[in-house]
């Protein structure tokens, strides 16, 4: 079986390996919360942080342990956030785009902290460059050489894309999340899925999925999902749950909701893949409640008669 699990040297921990894990505890949300911003997608961003971390982790050998731990681990998720937006064919502005005398950029005020969340909803709308730093100079209040390390820019450049970046932003209204074309079979079998796993039917829940279907439970699992027990775990659940299909910023997910109080609470999303007619990769976030968290928008969509 595969696990996803940090496995520790054997040994004492020397300084990195405790400064890491240090810092992973309190800054995991918040790594979270910025490549979500810069991806859109809540889900997006926590498979960029569960790259990034597993990324760090690998390099600890070689991390200078009198840097701090941080901006290397922002670093990291950044250029992760880069990658995917390549892929996903956003232009990347070159430097000379971004690029102007400092004196010709007039300093920046302070943002309120509910100015701060406005422009971290709306920054989806800015081109990579300014989007990044726009949120670690404004939101993430990482200084303008720390933000110029970070993004593999000039302080130049960096004045200058936040200057723009916030000329941008305010001639922008409240945002709105663009739908992801719909997918109807996709829905037909979330419908089914959901109808099995609310039945308790958990065989015909394999007969919705491939043989060499995938599941990754963040921070949990990493591998065939017929080497795990997954669905058992949710069988011996002792709090009432009920799965829904429903939508997270515009995509279509699985919501599990928990019986609390009297009324069924969504708290976490299930992302689920397909390939053909069939399930092909399970991907759950229970174990991450800050990508539910980070969601702007989450509705249940009708259910099936």
């Amino acid at each position: 079986m595969e696990t996803s699990t940090l496995t520790l040297p054997d040994g004492p921990l020397d300084a990195r390996y405790r400064a890491f894990l240090e810092t992973l505890s309190t800054i995991r949300p918040a790594l979270h919360r910025y490549c979500a911003r810069m991806t859109g997608s809540v889900m997006d961003g926590e498979d960029i942080v569960q790259d990034a971390l597993f990324d760090a982790y690998r390099k600890l050998e070689t991390f200078d342990v009198s840097r701090p731990v941080s901006p290397w681990l922002f670093r990291i998720a950044h250029n992760r956030c880069v990658d995917f937006l390549r892929r996903r064919g956003v232009r990347m502005e070159s430097e000379s785009l971004v690029a102007a005398e400092p004196a010709l950029v007039e300093p920046e005020l302070p943002l309120g902290n509910a100015v701060k969340i406005a422009v971290e909803h709306l920054v989806i709308h800015l081109p990579p460059m300014e989007r990044a730093c726009v949120l670690l100079k404004e939101v993430f209040e990482y200084s303008l050489q720390e933000t110029a390390e970070l993004t593999g820019s000039t302080i130049a450049g960096v004045k200058a894309a936040i200057h723009r970046g916030r000329a941008k932003l305010a001639q922008m209204s409240e945002p709105t999340f663009k739908r992801r074309e719909a997918d109807q079979e996709l829905r037909r079998l979330l419908d089914l899925y959901v109808k099995c796993f609310n039945d308790r039917d958990w065989s015909g829940l394999h007969e919705l999925i491939t043989a060499d279907a995938r599941l990754q439970v963040d921070d949990r699992f990493v591998g065939p999902l017929a080497n795990a027990s997954y669905f058992g775990v949710y069988e011996r659940m002792k709090v009432p749950w009920s799965m829904a299909v429903g939508e997270a910023d515009g995509e279509l997910v699985v919501i599990c909701r928990r019986w609390i109080q009297e009324s069924w609470v969504p708290d976490s999303l299930i992302r689920v893949q397909r390939e053909g007619s069939k399930i092909s990769r399970v991907i759950d976030y229970l174990h991450c409640p800050w990508v539910f968290a980070a969601a702007e928008s989450i509705s249940i969509a009708e259910q099936p008669q």
